[in-house]
């Protein structure tokens, strides 16, 4: 019996493009050295999610921190994600 090749190689070129866009993507990244004044405000922010508006700035950030385990005494996966954003409106006259 013969293989199907035409749907195998549509699916081929379709997981090999996503895999090239990943690689040219890691590539073009750089890689620096992590700023440790960033790392300490990010690691001082709050729990949960906070606002906070002044004239003409509105500041946000949200903070998840979870552990994950599949057993009380088996590994786990702990995350810990963090959004700062800042957004300023200025009227141009």
């Amino acid at each position: 019996m013969p293989l199907p090749l035409p749907p195998l190689a549509g699916l081929a070129l379709k997981y090999g493009t996503i895999a090239l866009a990943g690689y040219a993507l890691a590539r073009a990244t750089s890689h620096r050295q992590l700023d440790q004044r960033l790392e300490d405000i990010m690691d001082a922010t709050p729990d949960g999610a906070t606002l906070r508006t002044d004239d003409g700035q509105a500041n946000a950030s949200f903070r998840w921190r979870r552990a994950f385990r599949l057993n009380t005494t088996g590994r786990g996966l702990s995350i810990d994600a963090i959004a700062l954003t800042r957004l300023k409106v200025k009227n141009l006259r």
